[in-house]
């Protein structure tokens, strides 16, 4: 598991952090949610193809909840899972997803911990955005948080997402496990983890 638990949760508090942030890359800005991107997130987590790696589809009550959680840590933290929006368009009508951090679950035999974590509306996979915005997002957590490292996990078949953390410089730390939430004969259930540490980070941004 990673070590130095304590150190990875280095600057993580709401008091230095209470502006809220928004991420620009080249394409994309990731920002605060809005009410107009409820009903679209809604879609995202009905759809079977955008959840094939999670355990159900979501309803839209739950999903809003979500949406809700979302926007409230931003509020609270200034930082989590961004809403994700293309330049060039009106925030009002351009969600394409959420990307970014979140606290981990206490859990999951990784926390405590930060980890990365994406998901796009399918009309925008393949056009390279959740890495784009994966690695706005792990810079800030470098950069801005100060942490020593963020994990990334998914289950062992979702070899897309395993993809994009190899692409933003994450490495997998063969210390797969189960996830808590799930029976462990659920094809799901099999999970891999991924880090990367700060100096590995700025190795990258330097290279």
């Amino acid at each position: 598991m990673p070590s130095n638990k304590a150190g990875l949760m280095r600057g993580i508090k709401d008091s230095e952090y209470s502006m809220i942030h928004v991420l620009e890359t080249e394409r994309l800005i990731l920002r605060q949610w809005l009410a107009s991107d409820f009903a679209v997130f809604a879609e995202m987590n009905a759809d079977a193809e955008v959840m094939r790696y999670f355990p159900q589809l979501l309803s839209p009550t739950l999903s809003e909840v979500i949406a809700n959680k979302c926007q409230r840590l931003i509020t609270d933290k200034g930082w989590g899972f961004w809403a994700v929006s293309r330049k060039g368009r009106s925030e009002q009508d351009d969600f394409i997803g959420m990307v970014g951090l979140n606290e981990a679950h206490a859990d999951m035999p990784f926390a405590p911990c930060v980890e990365i974590g994406w998901r796009l509306h399918k009309d925008y996979w393949g056009q390279g955005y959740a890495t784009e915005a994966a690695r706005a997002s792990l810079k800030f957590a470098v950069e801005v948080l100060e942490l020593n490292e963020v994990v990334a996990s998914t289950s062992v078949i979702n070899k897309h997402s395993q993809l994009i953390m190899q692409r933003i410089g994450m490495t997998d730390t063969q210390e797969g496990f189960y996830h808590p939430m799930l029976d462990s004969e659920h094809p799901l259930a099999e999970h891999v983890l991924y880090k990367i540490t700060r100096q590995q980070w700025q190795n990258t941004a330097t290279t």
